[in-house]
């Protein structure tokens, strides 16, 4: 094979991934057009329509797809031989893609990475934060961030935060009004500030246990929202009561805006995990990230 036949080969499905030619070119580094006269040029040489082009989208014809199939293992799989080799040199090397939602990034992710590309100029990290569960094979991350019960067990999981618990909590101006509830079937008479999910997008069902015992309680209230930190502002502004994770609700407590209630309901949960695929093969680059982020509380 010829190398601008790999060339091509490449920007096509950078095209067929991305499904617009601006972000394809975006990634790859070069310009639209460029891009396009490539993938019309590989078109023209295998007497196939590839791309079905509109004026809003791109889409790849059926066989864009066979084709496509095809090229995403085996472009992997180079991909990860390439990023092994990297290992051998004197200084690790290479870029590291990573999704995450917002905390985890803030707080555990960015932070490392920071430490860590100061001390390797060579390694380059690239975070992409969406609250969305993201499938890191087909999106192409070399690993992702999720709480430890929600990785598939086909993943290779890492600790790198705390436990977690999920936690009530109000305004004091609230509880002066309404009173605090004392188990979780009194909610039901409160007004509770809902959270849309971000990948399903039903309404999270309050979850509390005890005595090894679970119990999950439908909630209802004046205000829904999808963003964590907007609903902490909700409850510190008399919404309702929220239910979030301790970490983000322990500025708000320890400064009096808000206050807990049933944490005795409140059992721990595993924490934040770094997982990737075990088919992986790990470079120098991606070996340090893990060990930086690892969990040694």
């Amino acid at each position: 094979m010829k190398r601008d036949e790999l060339g091509e080969l490449v920007a096509f499905l950078a095209v067929c991934e991305e499904r617009s030619f601006t972000r394809a070119a975006a990634r790859l580094g070069t310009s639209q057009s460029a891009l396009s006269h490539t993938v019309k040029r590989l078109e023209e040489r295998l007497d196939l329509r590839l791309l079905t082009r509109t004026t809003r989208s791109v889409a790849p014809t059926d066989a864009g797809e066979q084709l496509a199939a095809t090229l995403r293992p085996a472009l992997d799989e180079i991909e990860t031989r390439l990023d092994g080799l990297t290992a051998l040199r004197a200084r690790p090397a290479g870029t590291i893609r990573i999704t995450s939602n917002r905390a985890a990034a803030r707080d555990i992710l960015y932070p490392k990475a920071a430490r860590l590309m100061a001390d390797y100029p060579d390694i380059r990290v690239e975070i992409s934060v969406d609250q969305s569960f993201v499938d890191i094979v087909e999106e192409r991350f070399d690993a992702g961030v999720r709480l430890g019960e929600s990785v598939e067990r086909d993943m290779i999981a890492v600790r790198i935060g705390p436990n977690k618990r999920m936690l009530v909590a109000g305004a004091p101006a609230y509880f002066a009004r309404h009173g605090r509830p004392r188990t979780p079937h009194d909610l039901t008479a409160h007004s509770c500030i809902n959270l849309r999910l971000p990948t399903l997008g039903g309404l999270y069902a309050w979850e509390f246990a005890k005595d090894g015992r679970p119990l999950n309680v439908r909630v209802g209230g004046q205000f829904t929202c999808n963003d964590a930190e907007l609903i902490a502002a909700a409850a510190v502004d008399r919404l309702g009561l929220c239910c979030l994770p301790d970490d983000q609700l322990a500025p708000l407590v320890a400064d009096g805006r808000l206050e807990t209630v049933l944490e005795d309901w409140s059992p721990p949960f595993p924490g934040y995990h770094l997982y990737y695929p075990s088919r992986r093969q790990s470079s120098g680059a991606f070996a340090l990230l893990v060990e930086a982020l690892r969990w040694r509380g």
